[in-house]
């Protein structure tokens, strides 16, 4: 048992490690100060200025800001879909893969644009190497990076008194992209390439079976065919921005994409190193680590709340894995607890560390079937997700989503004990008050009407793998993990129909672009406010009893609006397996 609780406290202590000094680096980064890359990058950076004629001294106001965001994403969706149903016409494609349907093209231009990164196909036998380099990888790079700046609209917002400028999304956006996704995505793409994760452009290799496969009919299997392509380039991204889209059908738990202990430790570091960091830059650059750190707590604590149901539920397994003794599902000489759906090589603890650490974050990428977790142990996949995805979240996005909960919080304190309430020095009035909880709940919105609607529609049983209480669950995880930009799948529902392509793609734009807009109303409104002294009577949220409320609002909210749901899906499968 220790040995266990070190194994998984080691992920938790390297994940601390890296981001404190990362966070550090980013601030300097957004606040156009010198770093150790500044020599090598400006120059690009400078270049990239003239080219686009961007003024990099520009101060934004929200609305210019907004629609620069809406109107960067609108472009790259549209690039996006018309590579995918032009694929057949476009170079490196060397299996001569055909375009994709335009409803598959549709949800998969919005996935990748919303960094949702949710997959109806599988890449190897769907996309091309064009396609998957300069359309996914992409969008990898620049959605990332979208909700990185739209962050930072909110942390000045804080930072300034009685302004209109919030920043210039250009220069945010490439700077983002150039001084730290490219950087940090070289490092991890090296180092999977030294584990053997694939990364060229040779044509798909047909190899020998070690052992013939008898089919039903009596002849034999003896050749498969073995994908190759630009990989790591791409998972590097997808795992550092959140992304989580792989470039295999099986994600990572194909060999390919993840062969090693050692890639598994880099891949599922990767996903909440940047969440995690900006906790820290959050703190530094208000100028106030104290409220980063009160943050980065209340985060980490879900986290591990929620990583140690996951390993107790999937360790303790289920009755029916035990078949009232008859099968030995202990740890005696074995990983033991439930492995079905995992990799025997990374086994209950990689595994499950993974589940917790990808839908904590909007990351979705996988390395086992979450299909096959115990009922409770899939439940709290779900249920990171449906809490809007703030526990640490997507890059950028996972902390404005979790801050908004906080104005929340403060919002509450304040009528608790009879004060107006507020926020690092700004006074949270109706407006602020409105848009946060527009923020809180778009994505319970998106995730029980989306999911409500697709249960009373036919077609959607034939893409269940199950029926009764886990089909539920299926048609109930796909709307969560779109709801929250998340991408991942319970791996057994067929979500590639003209219906759920559509339903699916609606509800990632609806659960994108509300908190963002909100967010840089929000920020709009706080930036011409007034700075208000601290007194005596000034709830204080950077200690302990603020940590612990926030964590309360944040769980309460999640189940008033997901109970209801939740106990006709995992609960209620729970609840047979016991009797």
């Amino acid at each position: 048992m220790m040995n266990l609780i070190l194994q998984y406290s080691l992920y938790l202590v390297i994940l601390i490690i890296f981001a404190v000094p990362l966070g550090a680096y980013i601030g300097k980064v957004m606040n156009g100060e010198k770093v150790f890359l500044t020599r090598v990058v400006e120059p690009v950076e400078t270049l990239i200025y003239k080219i686009l004629c961007i003024d990099k001294t520009e101060e934004m106001h929200w609305k210019s800001y907004l629609w620069s965001v809406l109107f960067f994403n609108g472009f790259g969706f549209l690039v996006l879909f018309f590579i995918h149903i032009c694929q057949n016409l476009l170079p490196l494609n060397p299996q001569n893969i055909d375009g994709t349907s335009w409803h598959l093209a549709f949800n998969n231009a919005i996935s990748f644009v919303t960094n949702t990164n949710w997959q109806a196909y599988s890449g190897e036998s769907t996309l091309s190497y064009f396609t998957q380099m300069f359309g996914l990888t992409v969008q990898n790079f620049v959605s990332a990076a979208t909700g990185i700046a739209v962050l930072f609209v909110l942390i000045r917002a804080f930072v300034k008194v009685k302004e209109s400028g919030l920043g210039n999304f250009w220069v945010d956006i490439t700077r983002i992209v150039l001084y730290v996704l490219i950087p940090l995505s070289m490092i991890v793409s090296i180092a999977l390439v030294s584990q053997g994760v694939v990364q060229n452009f040779s044509p798909y290799e047909i190899v020998n079976l070690v052992e013939p496969v008898a089919l039903e009919d009596g002849s034999q299997v003896t050749e498969q065919i073995v994908p190759m392509g630009p990989g790591a380039s791409q998972i590097a991204i997808k795992q550092l921005g959140t992304n989580g889209g792989g470039y295999f059908g099986t994600n990572s738990a194909y060999p390919l994409e993840n062969p090693t202990a050692l890639s598994n430790l880099i891949e599922v570091l990767s996903i909440l190193l940047i969440p995690a960091a900006l906790c820290f830059t959050f703190g530094k650059n208000i100028g106030d680590k104290r409220q980063g750190k009160a943050i980065f707590a209340a985060m980490f604590i879900l986290l591990v709340l929620a990583l140690g149901g996951i390993a107790v539920n999937e360790q303790i397994a289920t009755p029916q894995l035990a078949q009232n003794g008859a099968v030995n599902i202990g740890m005696e000489n074995q990983a033991g607890g439930n492995m079905e759906g995992k990799e025997a090589r990374f086994g209950i603890i990689g595994s499950s560390t993974w589940a917790a650490f990808t839908t904590a974050a909007s990351n979705g990428s996988v390395n086992s079937m979450h299909d096959s977790y115990t009922p409770l142990g899939g439940m709290i996949t779900m249920v990171l997700m449906q809490l809007g995805e703030v526990v640490f979240g997507g890059v950028g996005c996972g902390l404005y989503g979790m801050i908004s909960f906080v104005i929340l919080t403060v919002f509450i304190a304040g009528l608790m004990v009879g004060r107006t309430p507020e926020y690092l020095g700004k006074k949270i009035e109706p407006r602020e008050m409105k848009l946060s909880v527009i923020v809180c709940l778009a994505t319970p919105v998106a995730i029980l009407i989306g999911s409500g609607i697709a249960v009373v529609v036919p077609s959607v049983l034939d893409s269940l793998n199950n029926t009764g209480t886990h089909g539920l669950s299926e048609i109930l995880y796909a709307y969560s993990s779109v709801g929250g930009n998340n991408g991942s799948a319970f791996a057994g529902f067929s979500a590639n129909t003209v219906f759920l392509n559509v339903s699916l793609g609606i509800c990632m734009l609806f659960a994108r672009f509300v908190p963002i807009i909100a967010i840089v109303a929000m920020a709009g409104s706080l930036v011409e406010k007034k700075r208000l002294a601290v007194t005596p009577g000034t709830l204080s949220t950077c200690n302990t009893m603020f940590v612990f409320m926030l964590i309360l609002i944040v769980l309460l909210v999640g189940a008033l609006s997901f109970f209801p749901a939740l106990s006709l899906g995992p609960i209620a499968e729970y609840c047979q397996m016991i009797h």
